[in-house]
């Protein structure tokens, strides 16, 4: 269970680091990607961009 909790902190950690590069290829702006301000703070949901980089990873881990 703790293995679980470190390895999803870490992908966050990760993803957090990498938004600014992702976003200037483009990521974070696609069709069905979610930008809405509730209760004063901006929210994003990154739906498409999360289906897209997870296909892609799926790929490149069947390759290797």
């Amino acid at each position: 269970m703790i293995r679980w909790l470190i390895v999803v902190f870490l992908a966050l950690v990760l993803i957090n680091g990498l938004s600014p590069w992702l976003q200037r290829m483009g990521l974070g702006r696609l069709p069905g990607d979610f930008r809405f301000r509730l209760f004063g703070r901006d929210w994003f949901i990154p739906l498409t961009s999360t289906l897209l980089l997870s296909f892609v990873l799926s790929v490149v881990v069947k390759w290797i």
